[in-house]
């Protein structure tokens, strides 16, 4: 109640900026805002993997640890590698994982894409190659494919690969302090 009564005053644009949701909300932290992207069979634009070729890797494999490290929490944490449960397709270049990208399955058949490319190799067109593989395999299962970018470069990437803007969000975890004494559903 307390989210939606607060949200309730501002319009669809301003909900998703976390200044003006800060002013309305107890907010402890947020995330975002980012833009989403999708994509249809129709739209996709396939990229072709050229030199590098790109090779599969189970979800979890210690060397996407090592491109997370050498990405930083940040761009770690905005690709979720470890959360994905698509096989992973990743580049080689002298033999160490630069470039990843899979997806996590989300409920309605949709594939929430997660790329991460290596800082030293950025600027290549790795994300592209390995989101292309990763959207091609979603789209073969069935799937939609969801791009969840902040990132202006991720967003390029994203439209690219033929996916659309549709959408933002903004997530907020609301402050514990006041968490704790707001009324429950009945109350």
């Amino acid at each position: 109640m307390l989210v939606r009564d607060a949200l309730a005053g501002l319009s669809p644009e301003h909900v998703v900026n976390d200044t003006l949701v800060r002013d309305v909300l107890p907010v402890a932290r947020t995330l975002g805002p980012a833009a989403l992207s999708y994509v249809a069979p129709e739209g996709f634009r396939p990229v072709e993997a050229g030199v590098l070729p790109v090779e599969h890797l189970p979800a979890g494999h210690p060397e996407l640890r090592r491109l997370e490290m050498a990405a930083g929490d940040e761009d770690a944490g905005e690709a979720a590698l470890n959360d994905i449960t698509s096989p992973v397709f990743v580049v080689r270049e002298h033999g160490e994982v630069v470039a990843a990208a899979g997806y996590l399955r989300w409920p309605r058949r949709t594939a929430h894409i997660g790329v991460l490319t290596a800082p030293a190799v950025r600027g290549r067109g790795l994300a592209r190659v390995t989101g292309s593989a990763a959207v091609a395999h979603a789209l073969a299962a069935g799937l939609l494919p969801q791009w969840r970018a902040r990132p202006p470069a991720s967003r390029r990437v994203a439209a690219a690969l033929g996916f659309a803007e549709l959408g933002s969000q903004l997530s907020i975890e609301i402050d514990r302090s006041v968490r704790a004494g707001m009324p429950g559903p009945t109350g």
